[in-house]
């Protein structure tokens, strides 16, 4: 039986063994997070208006689109919500055991652009110092400034 389906298999190459794979196996959606510093070493924390109202603020975070590479997910969300421009750094963070989400964290540096808020989305944006961080950040994002990317 084994291999008469590993023989099967071989013969439907392509697209067609693709669509196999992706029914049979999760599909999930993948979250991105920025860890975005300034030339001064500060964190960019956006107060996001759909967090609870407990814990508002956190990094630029978004999910990636079909087929976007991660890295560049951080560089469209960071210009969406706050019109700056940032480059993709090191992976920081890759964690599943969620149900349907995936998250995936990078580092970015500012490059560049001018602060214009997303008003849907981003309510206030500041530059902080990893030791000045606001009450009501989410305790994920407070690990990843710190370079706690296991937690």
């Amino acid at each position: 039986m084994n291999r008469l389906l590993a023989k099967l298999w071989r013969l439907v190459r392509g697209p067609l063994q693709w669509r196999i794979l992706w029914l049979a196996h999760a599909t999930f959606m993948v979250g991105v997070t920025g860890v975005v510093r300034n030339d001064a070493g500060q964190v960019l924390l956006l107060r996001h208006r759909m967090w609870t109202p407990r814990a508002p603020w956190g990094l630029p975070t978004g999910f990636a689109r079909r087929g976007e590479e991660f890295g560049m997910t951080v560089v469209r969300e960071v210009k969406e919500e706050t019109g700056l421009d940032v480059e993709p750094g090191r992976l920081v963070r890759l964690r599943s055991g969620y149900r349907l989400r995936v998250e995936v964290a990078y580092e970015a540096r500012l490059t560049g652009g001018t602060l214009r808020l997303d008003p849907f989305e981003i309510l206030e944006a500041r530059w902080c110092d990893a030791d000045a961080l606001p009450e009501g950040l989410q305790e994920a994002h407070r690990a990843l400034i710190a370079g706690e990317a296991s937690r």
